[in-house]
């Protein structure tokens, strides 16, 4: 939809005095959300978690963020829906009561490949959990059958900076020098 790295200034212009939103307008807002959850978790690493960031994945899409520390491994999918509320089920979500989303199921599905990915190149068994991070919502639910995924609002995420007993500091290091490289995600 658009030509090189956006719309042209024309494009933009016509919109904004339009006041028409576009698919751009969107994917800022994704990447501010996915920046101010990036800046919460790093804020982790006092507690010995490492971040890894928009890690890309061989089928074009991309792990928003991983938290790798002494609670485990954590596959964050960042989701920003300004001023809504979000109601989030077992395998799905409901933004302002509209169509059913897919978030949990695919969290749960980026997980299992991160658990893969991961499986194959460290000499133990990595533990990787999903999590849903929410920015910027006015309300978020969650369904008392809820269990399979961690959901947290961009603030919220702070309370895995004291989860530990799943990987020791070495372990730690390991999956985190595992992660790093490019060519691990883009070989599965």
């Amino acid at each position: 939809m658009f030509a090189g790295r956006g719309p042209s200034t024309t494009q933009r212009l016509r919109s904004k005095l339009l006041r028409q939103s576009s698919e751009w307008d969107t994917w800022y807002a994704g990447l501010e959300g996915e920046r101010r959850v990036g800046r919460e978790l790093e804020r982790l690493s006092s507690f010995g978690w490492r971040v890894l960031h928009s890690v890309e994945k061989i089928n074009g899409g991309d792990i928003d963020h991983l938290l790798i520390g002494p609670g485990g491994v954590f596959a964050i999918n960042t989701k920003t829906h300004r001023d809504a509320s979000v109601w989030v089920g077992d395998t799905m979500a409901k933004v302002n009561g509209g169509e059913p989303r897919p978030y949990s199921a695919a969290s749960n599905a980026e997980a299992s490949y991160v658990r893969g990915v991961l499986g194959r190149y460290c000499d133990f068994a990595v533990p990787v959990e999903p999590a849903l991070v929410f920015v910027g919502v006015a309300s978020l639910t969650r369904a008392a059958t809820q269990y399979t995924v961690r959901i947290y609002r961009e603030r919220e995420v702070a309370s895995l900076g004291p989860l530990a007993g799943k990987l020791t500091a070495d372990q730690v290091e390991r999956v985190y020098t595992v992660a790093r490289h490019r060519r691990v995600w883009l070989k599965s």
